[in-house]
């Protein structure tokens, strides 16, 4: 007597219109936004400063909000992981490019900031057909300290605190390249243990 075939449930297909994707769509759609609200601000006055920093605050909010939805809910999708940190790169290289357009970031520090992003990027490319870089908590430290100082030159503070925004930024700088020394040693790990492998 043969046994009944046990059947296989069909891979769940995860729908491209979902909110993690919607987020991600609505941080591409704010980049020009900020880029035209900071530089209307330069000549406009406080109110496109404050309109300049509230966005660039919404957009980045957004992505902390579709990484986790889509962890959270199992809405990790191909778009989403091409178009999320396409969005990240887009929305803070942007900013730190008009901070040092219009003197209030040094060009060395946005120089060092986007090298290492992209920098990162490259190396998670480099090594994807041996394993995946994950994201650490030192990752995440920076990108948060990247954001809130990155808010606090957008503001329009007073004087006596604009020293703040500098200190903010130091940090993010040291933080984003210790981090992305790791980023480095994890991928030379990952290909060295990948490549060491019998049949590889």
């Amino acid at each position: 007597m043969t046994e009944e075939p046990v059947p296989v449930a069909a891979p769940r297909r995860v729908p491209l219109n979902n909110p993690a994707n919607m987020l991600t769509a609505v941080r591409i759609v704010l980049v020009p936004v900020f880029v035209v609200f900071t530089a209307i601000s330069e000549t406009a006055g406080t109110g496109w400063r404050i309109a300049a920093c509230l966005t660039f605050c919404v957009a980045s909010a957004t992505d902390f909000a579709d990484g986790w939805i889509a962890r959270r809910y199992q809405l990790v999708t191909s778009f989403g992981k091409v178009a999320d940190p396409i969005a990240d790169k887009a929305l803070t290289g942007s900013a730190l490019i008009l901070l040092s357009a219009y003197d209030r970031l040094s060009w060395w520090v946005t120089g060092l900031i986007l090298l290492r992003e992209w920098g990162v990027t490259a190396l998670r490319f480099w090594v994807i057909r041996y394993g995946i870089i994950p994201a650490s908590r030192g990752g995440k430290l920076k990108t948060a300290l990247q954001i809130l100082a990155i808010a606090w030159l957008l503001w329009p503070v007073p004087a006596p605190f604009d020293a703040v925004g500098t200190w903010l930024m130091v940090a993010a700088l040291l933080i984003t390249m210790v981090t992305g020394a790791d980023y480095v040693l994890q991928a030379l790990r990952i290909r060295r243990e990948a490549l060491s492998r019998p049949g590889d």
